[in-house]
């Protein structure tokens, strides 16, 4: 577990041109004061209202495919300078299917010793209950303060073999678990019933969109469960397109894949949602987020691969991705460079009103 005391140093982005290599910083300081290790309830404590968007670092390859942990170190190091509540190693958007066993400890132990204790450190936990579990220890072993388990590999199994599966995972670590619903792991209200009543699962990450589904979901919790600490968190991609509604539900947490590439859009987007700025939000939405969500449409793979070809366009070089997913078409990386630079130029707008 990790343990720190002492100086947050927030790292704040302005004025920073696509290409160039996230330079021109302010910074300002932010005093904590932690002593303790995070267990379960200081990490739902410190997630249930973050201070700045929840980042999934992509993971960093070298041009022949192998792990790069030293630019991995510096994505992840910069995403916790720029203002990130908390980091999600090894899911989704980090390519947690394509990782070994080896290289996820090593990239959780990485964003470990980055994060410095300065926010907590969740690990993704997937494939087959055995595998799932072993992730689990390897994330625990690694120093990793949460898990985020993911759904279990290809089977579509019943909702008493899903729900036995997640207890599993969470009985096989102090750690806790946030399940993440989508795709061949959705819930009935009543399975996520026995997920909150289920010792270390904290939360529900919904990756599959269905309003009416989490409305009933985030109900029958309240309703069996008066006074429970249960997060939920929007986990569709470019979550920030539909957090309006989601939010309007009970569902206050999202996580952020624009974070890895324009951190400074996708703080002001936070910060705006977080103090009512409607103008803002909606200047971003219509803006930046929508355009982006359109083109990221265009290409399978690409909720992951636009991502990385966007950290790439800032200057850092995190490679490519790993198949079976492919690299963005040309023109759509450039018009990804054009969609940054008007969400930077909105960013700007906003900060001089």
């Amino acid at each position: 577990m990790t343990v720190f005391a002492g100086r947050l140093s927030v790292v704040a982005f302005r004025n920073v041109d696509v290409g160039h290599e996230y330079d021109d910083v302010r910074e300002s300081t932010l005093h904590l004061e932690w002593g303790a290790p995070v267990t379960s309830a200081p990490l739902v404590a410190r997630l249930t209202a973050p201070s700045g968007p929840l980042f999934f670092p992509v993971t960093a390859y070298g041009p022949d495919g192998g792990l790069d942990l030293d630019v991995y170190r510096t994505h992840v190091r910069r995403g916790v300078e720029a203002g990130a509540a908390a980091v999600f190693a090894c899911c989704g958007t980090g390519e947690f299917h394509a990782l070994t066993p080896e290289e996820f400890a090593a990239c959780v132990r990485a964003a470990v010793e980055e994060s410095a204790g300065r926010v907590p450190v969740l690990a993704g936990a997937g494939y087959g209950t055995a595998l799932a579990v072993r992730y689990a220890r390897l994330a625990e072993q690694a120093g990793a303060d949460g898990l985020l388990a993911m759904p279990p590999y290809l089977v579509l199994a019943g909702q008493e073999g899903l729900v036995r599966h997640y207890r599993e995972v969470a009985a096989a670590t102090p750690l806790p678990v946030i399940v993440y619903q989508r795709d061949n792991a959705v819930f009935t209200p009543e399975s996520v019933v026995e997920l909150a009543r289920t010792d270390g699962v904290v939360g529900l990450k919904d990756g599959l969109g269905d309003l009416d589904l989490m409305q009933r979901i985030v109900s029958a919790v309240r309703t069996e469960l008066p006074g429970e600490e249960f997060l939920y968190f929007n986990g569709l991609p470019t979550a920030e397109q539909t957090q309006l509604s989601y939010r309007a539900l009970g569902v206050p947490l999202y996580s952020s894949a624009v974070f890895c590439f324009a951190p400074e859009i996708a703080v002001a987007f936070h910060r705006a949602l977080r103090e009512g700025d409607d103008t803002t939000v909606h200047r971003l939405l219509d803006g930046f987020y929508r355009p982006f969500v359109e083109l990221r449409a265009r290409g399978r793979g690409y909720a992951v691969a636009l991502v990385k070809a966007g950290v790439r366009l800032r200057g850092l070089d995190v490679g490519e991705v790993r198949t079976p997913l492919q690299e963005p078409a040309e023109e759509h990386v450039k018009q990804l460079a054009r969609i940054i630079e008007r969400g930077q130029a909105l960013v700007e707008e906003g900060a001089g009103r």
